[in-house]
């Protein structure tokens, strides 16, 4: 009887675990617009401080934000409720990862928990003169993170589709 081992992961291979953050914030007066919910703005550099954590912790290198897939706003996020982020390498390229982010809202007086916006942010790390250096490999060890791998390969590669036909980095504006 045989059973099924994983395969043993290289000796730089890095779990995704190893770059999980997770990042609490509290929506306060300056962070809310005037219907007292938090600015999609104040939001999106929240999770961007998270992934960009999560990046370094990977490549244990600086990494700088390159591009950010569809941030989705599921929710609204109201003043004074707490802002729970999770970031973690999902893929890695050669210099580039891959960083999924999940944002939800708890309502302190109720506990209430609702997800609220989630994104896939790209880095790419960088050396001392900011240019582009390896990162080490992304050992996915789960089903779920072999799942988010095979996800990730695919938008990283229309992502690299759109760079080749013009349809990256300008808002035609």
């Amino acid at each position: 009887m045989s059973s099924t081992v994983p395969p043993a992961a290289p000796p730089e291979a890095i779990p995704p675990r190893h770059s999980r953050v997770e990042m609490t914030e509290i929506v306060l007066p300056s962070h809310a617009n005037n219907l007292g919910t938090a600015f999609g703005g104040q939001v999106m550099a929240w999770m961007d401080v998270a992934a960009a954590v999560a990046a370094a912790r990977h490549a244990r290198k600086v990494a700088v934000t390159a591009s950010v897939d569809e941030i989705q706003f599921l929710e609204p996020v109201r003043r004074g409720d707490a802002v729970v982020l999770r970031a973690e390498v999902s893929y890695v390229g050669r210099t580039s990862m891959e960083v999924a982010v999940t944002v939800d809202a708890e309502d302190l007086a109720t506990g209430r928990t609702v997800r609220t916006a989630e994104a896939f942010f790209t880095f790419v790390a960088v050396d001392g003169e900011g240019r582009p250096t390896p990162v080490p490999p992304l050992f996915p060890e789960t089903e779920d993170e072999h799942r988010r791998y095979r996800e990730g390969a695919a938008r990283a590669e229309e992502r690299r589709q759109r760079r080749r036909h013009g349809g990256g980095g300008s808002a035609g504006i």
